[in-house]
């Protein structure tokens, strides 16, 4: 017989923040929430291996802040009682909204400041002289601020959180790290947060823990075929392209997309490409500033848009040097770009980045490795949502194929990625509009696109600092979406001809143009169109089972032809 969960109002918590976690809407607490939070309160020392997308935020921020509540009841006196370290900016901005979240009725009695953002240090100094009680930052801009005297942890800091743990030292932040330990008191309560346990996590756990409670609450890191299901497709480079017009323009992917891309090249083109056929969708990479990335986020989970090409480049450099390396394996890339265009090392949109109701993952570039895959598609199938993923494979990527396949089988027979099975010659029909859409998208293009949106969202983010503060709602005027054509833009191609339509998808791609046209025409007999209906319903289609419906067709079988 099962037991009973244990409710949030039953671990002991503040009114006021039972309040705002109802506001949250959640009802119970997740599996590691459940577990973590009343032993975080106890006192213990915790590292927690918990996959991505199970609320780990919220298992180490509940128990953060009810401690700094407690404990102001008595000391009045106000010092920075907690400091949460995060691999990226990105991650930094959204602790701070969890926090703030969490803290909605006792807002005066628990700050928050995020430090990670690239502002100058003296701009952030004010910040931290008011001595807030929870601070979020990357340790190397923790440690400058330590470095400039204008942080001071050693006398009253009595929690510190080490979030996507796994990623600090992949990161290249293990020195500063342990510089950091220096500044720190001899007592205090630790949490590492991780969705593996790696070497560098377990070289973590000796520095920063004391005999702690170790919580290893999921079997697999990513969930069973009943909630995600993964696809690969075979497909050379054209090929690439062909498929996510297809599957794009067609509708047949549906809902929330996230496109993995491994350089901000790659990105552009993608990007230019799409816009060809009129398909609107926003670049995310380590090029633009920090606040307009945390608005491209903000949006895309409010639903402005539903496509993100995100550039993942901590795993993979140029997708075309992957043919002159084995496996593409090869030297890191450099944090600067031919051009000096300059890199973010602290940027990362595939890891820890709350991305909210993704429908599907399309890995346009394959990662590198079984972790870079775990975290991308990690963004889909959160919590208990569906979702699907989608990988395109390279005869250059095979062998990078067998270890993920190999890495996720050792965790969960039903991970193995499985193949997508369609006919090519099906969509034949639209290659010349691909190769047409491809002339012009040429270097010259890419290089162009890439100054204008970098100095667009320059200026946008001098804005989000200023004039978007006073005025909120003007934030919705900012979208980054928007055509950036610089490359030469062929009216014709944004329609697609019936006649280049397979038979196989007319009833799932057409269907609703003619029911628009028969709205104009004149009424046929209501037999005459609902057999039309049924007709078109019950015919085949390769791709139809790929459209977002958790990831399986109508007959509740996985997507296969």
């Amino acid at each position: 017989m099962a037991t009973e969960r244990l409710q949030f109002h039953e671990m002991g918590l503040d009114d006021r923040l039972l309040k705002a976690v109802a506001d949250l809407g959640w009802s119970q607490p997740t599996l590691i929430q459940e577990k973590a939070v009343p032993l975080a309160l106890e006192g213990k020392d915790i590292l927690a291996r918990a996959r991505t997308g199970s609320g780990k935020t919220a298992a180490y921020a509940v128990p953060v802040i009810q401690r700094i509540l407690a404990s102001k009841q008595s000391v009045r006196e106000q010092d920075v009682r907690a400091l949460i370290l995060v691999p990226t900016k990105e991650l930094g901005q959204q602790v701070q909204t969890m926090i703030r979240q969490l803290t909605a009725y006792c807002s005066r009695d628990v700050r928050v400041a995020d430090i990670s953002g690239k502002a100058d240090l003296s701009a952030q100094r004010p910040i931290l002289m008011e001595k807030p009680d929870v601070v979020v930052g990357t340790p190397s801009r923790v440690l400058a601020h330590l470095g400039a005297q204008n942080l001071v942890l050693h006398s009253s800091l009595e929690t510190l959180v080490v979030d996507e743990a796994d990623l600090l030292f992949s990161f290249g932040f293990e020195a500063d790290l342990k510089n950091l330990l220096c500044h720190l008191p001899k007592i205090y309560q630790s949490f590492l947060m991780s969705a593996t346990l790696t070497e560098d996590v377990q070289a973590l756990k000796e520095l920063l823990l004391h005999n702690p409670v170790i919580l290893k609450l999921q079997g697999s890191q990513l969930p069973d075929s009943s909630q995600l299901q993964q696809y690969s497709i075979k497909c050379e480079e054209e090929d690439k392209f062909l498929l996510i017009y297809t599957l794009l323009r067609l509708r047949l992917v549906q809902g929330k997309t996230l496109v993995f891309v491994g350089a901000v090249d790659r990105s552009y083109r993608l990007k230019l490409f799409l816009e060809q056929f009129g398909i609107p969708a926003c670049v995310l990479n380590s090029e633009l500033p920090v606040h307009s990335r945390c608005h491209i986020i903000t949006q895309f989970n409010q639903g402005f848009y539903d496509y993100i090409i995100a550039t993942d480049e901590q795993s993979l450099a140029d997708p075309t040097a992957a043919a002159q390396t084995p496996a593409g394996k090869g030297k890191k890339k450099k944090t600067t770009e031919k051009g000096g265009k300059t890199k973010d090392k602290e940027y990362g949109v595939s890891r820890g980045v709350d991305f909210q109701n993704v429908a599907n993952v399309i890995n346009f570039d394959f990662p590198t490795t079984v972790e870079s895959y775990i975290h991308r598609v990690g963004r889909t199938a959160r919590a208990d949502n569906p979702g699907t993923a989608l990988s395109f494979i390279a005869h250059t990527e095979l062998a990078l194929l067998s270890e993920v396949e190999e890495g996720l089988a050792g965790d969960h027979a039903d991970s193995v990625l499985k193949p997508y099975q369609f006919k090519m010659d099906e969509i034949e029909g639209f290659r010349y509009r691909c190769r047409d859409a491809m002339r012009s998208v040429t270097k010259q293009a890419v290089r162009e696109a890439r100054l204008k949106e970098i100095k667009q969202e320059l200026l946008n983010s001098e804005k989000l600092k200023t004039y978007f503060e006073d005025n909120p709602r003007d934030l919705q005027l900012l979208r980054h979406d928007k055509d950036i054509h610089p490359a030469v833009v062929k009216p014709h191609l944004k329609n697609v001809p019936e006649y280049l339509v397979p038979e196989t998808l007319r009833s799932a791609v057409t269907l609703s143009g003619r029911r628009r046209r028969k709205r104009r025409e004149k009424p046929k007999p209501e037999g005459v169109v609902k057999s039309s209906f049924k007709k078109n319903i019950q015919g085949k289609n390769p791709l139809k089972s790929f459209r977002y419906t958790g990831g399986r067709n109508r007959k509740g079988k996985a997507g296969q032809s």
